[in-house]
C-alpha cells in the first residue's frame, strides 16, 4: 500500500505528472479493451473493408478525443485562445506548446491501440481477406466459379465455421498469409512512433531550448494562476457565505429580542477575519464586474511599479538601465524632556 501511495502522491504532484499517469491509465484501458473486445467479421465482401477498419480506426479517433477531454489544461487552452486581448499580450508558441504537449499525450493510447490491433491481425485479416493473390497461394484456375463467386468465397475466410473454399485455397495458409503483413506493418508502426518519440525528445533541445524553456515556464505559470485564482474565488465565496449567514442570524436575534422571546448569542470571534478577506467586495454586482474584469483584461506580467513621467516624457525612456545608487546613512536625532 505504500507503494501504491508513493505513486498516487506521484502523480499528485503536478499538471504533467498527473497527465502521464492517465494517458498510461488510458492505454493499459485500451489493451484491456481489446483484449474483451468479442471481434465477429462478418464475411461478407461489402462489408468486410468498412468493418476491419473502422475497428481498427475509430477506436483510436474516440481514444485520443478523451485523451483531450481527460486533460484539465484543454479548457485553459481554450480560454487562453479566446480571451480579449486586455492588458496581457497572448504568447503564441506557449499556446502552441501546450497544444503540442496534450497531442502528444493524448496519441498514447490510440498508438497502443492500432500496435495492439496490428500484431493480432485479425482486422487486415478482414479487411483484405478478398484480396489474397489466388493465383500465388491457391488454385486460380478453378473451374464452375465466376469473379463474383471467387470474392463471396474470399470473403469467408476469416469465418473457418462456414468458409467452403478449400480447393480455391486453404483456409490457414489465407490467414498465415495476411496476419504476418499484418504483423509486419504493426513493427513498422511501433518502430516508426519510438523512432518519432526518440528524435522529438533528442532534437528538440538542440535546436530551440531556450524557447522550449519560456514556453514551458509560462505554460505551467497560466496553470497555477489559474488554480489560485479558483482557491482565491473559492476562498472569497467561503467568506462572504459565512459573513451573509452571520448578519442573517443577527437580523434574526434581534427580531427575537425584540419579540422577547430570548437574548442574542455572541458572535463568533472569526467574523472579523472573514470580513477582512472579502478585500471590499461585498455585494453581487462588485463581484461579477470583478470577474469579467479579470477575464477581459487580465493584468500584465510586470510586478515592477510603472516608471514615473518626468517633464520630457517618461523617466529612463532612449537611455541604458543604470543601477540603483547605494543607499545613503541617514543619522536620526532623539530628544528627551527628561
Amino acid at each position: 500500500m505504500d507503494k501504491f501511495r508513493m505513486i498516487f502522491q506521484f502523480f499528485q504532484s503536478n499538471q504533467e505528472s498527473f497527465m502521464n499517469g492517465i494517458c498510461g491509465i488510458m492505454a493499459l484501458a485500451s489493451t484491456q479493451m481489446y483484449s474483451a473486445f468479442d471481434f465477429n467479421c462478418p464475411c461478407l465482401p461489402h462489408y468486410n473493408l468498412a468493418y476491419g477498419l473502422g475497428i481498427l480506426l475509430v477506436p483510436p479517433f474516440i481514444l485520443f478525443l478523451l485523451g483531450f477531454v481527460l486533460n484539465n489544461n484543454i479548457s485553459m487552452l481554450a480560454e487562453e485562445w479566446r480571451r480579449p486581448q486586455g492588458q496581457r499580450r497572448k504568447d503564441l508558441s506557449v499556446l502552441r506548446y501546450m497544444f503540442c504537449s496534450m497531442a502528444q499525450r493524448a496519441m498514447i493510447a490510440p498508438a497502443v491501440w492500432v500496435s495492439v490491433t496490428l500484431l493480432d491481425g485479425k482486422c487486415i485479416t478482414c479487411a483484405f481477406c478478398t484480396s489474397v493473390p489466388v493465383e500465388t497461394l491457391g488454385n486460380a484456375s478453378h473451374p464452375g466459379l465466376s469473379q463474383g463467386e471467387i470474392q463471396r468465397v474470399l470473403a469467408r475466410i476469416p469465418c473457418k465455421e462456414i468458409y467452403n473454399g478449400q480447393q480455391l485455397i486453404a483456409n490457414e495458409v489465407a490467414i498465415r498469409y495476411l496476419r504476418c503483413i499484418s504483423q509486419a506493418l504493426g513493427w513498422c508502426f511501433v518502430l516508426l512512433m519510438t523512432t518519432l518519440a526518440f528524435l522529438v525528445r533528442s532534437l528538440r533541445p538542440c535546436f530551440s531550448q531556450a524557447a522550449f524553456l519560456k514556453s514551458r515556464y509560462w505554460s505551467h505559470y497560466i496553470d497555477m494562476e489559474r488554480k489560485l485564482f479558483d482557491e482565491t474565488c473559492a476562498e472569497h465565496a467561503r467568506s462572504f457565505a459565512k459573513v451573509c449567514i452571520q448578519q442573517f442570524f443577527e437580523g434574526m436575534s434581534t427580531d427575537l429580542v425584540a419579540a422577547r422571546c430570548h437574548l442574542p448569542r455572541k458572535a463568533p470571534p472569526d467574523a472579523g477575519e472573514a470580513a477582512e478577506k472579502l478585500l471590499g467586495i461585498t455585494d453581487q454586482g462588485t463581484m461579477n464586474m470583478a470577474l469579467k474584469s479579470w477575464h477581459r483584461c487580465k493584468p500584465p506580467l510586470n510586478l515592477h511599479p510603472p516608471a514615473l513621467p518626468t517633464g520630457n516624457g517618461w523617466a529612463g525612456e532612449g537611455q541604458p538601465p543604470t543601477h540603483p545608487s547605494a543607499p545613503q546613512k541617514e543619522t536620526a536625532a532623539y530628544y528627551s524632556w527628561v
